[in-house]
């Protein structure tokens, strides 16, 4: 059984740190996080994905009802089952009944496809975030994207 809800950021911590930041200690990406509830994803009691989002303005063009996309990570062995297009969604819904109209994120550049599929658009060139590696600005309208 899937089941997708609201959780405290330290439930998904784990999975975070084993997936976004391994050369981190918990307390470093405790530290390092935006302290906002996550979205989880589980499959049988156990979290597969996660993703969070606070209203923050996006950086070079801020405006009303922008909000970050932070923390996107499923297990690795459930990948291509849909959970982290879940997650997203999650996410992007949360970001919609709060007001949202736009939800900007860092994307890794293995993971740029991802969000392309699922209606953000790159900005700009490819970056290197230290201690990430290399990522892309991309953004998705909230009003043109519905609910995917």
């Amino acid at each position: 059984m899937t089941e997708v809800r609201v959780v405290p950021p330290d439930e998904t911590l784990d999975l975070r740190q084993r997936v976004l930041r391994p050369h981190q200690t918990p307390d470093e990406v405790r530290a390092s996080g935006d302290g906002m509830p996550g979205i989880g994803v589980y499959v049988d009691g156990a979290l597969v994905a996660t993703a969070s989002v606070r209203e923050e303005p996006m950086p070079g063009d801020p405006r009303d009802g922008d909000w970050r996309l932070r923390g996107m990570a499923s297990e690795p062995e459930q990948r291509g089952r849909g959970f982290g297009a879940a997650a997203l969604r999650a996410a992007l819904d949360y970001a919609r009944e709060r007001g949202g109209r736009r939800v900007w994120c860092n994307a890794r550049t293995p993971a740029i496809g991802f969000y392309v599929r699922h209606g953000f658009t790159v900005v700009g060139d490819e970056f290197d975030l230290p201690d990430a590696g290399p990522h892309y600005l991309a953004v998705v309208d909230l009003s043109r994207s519905g609910s995917m």
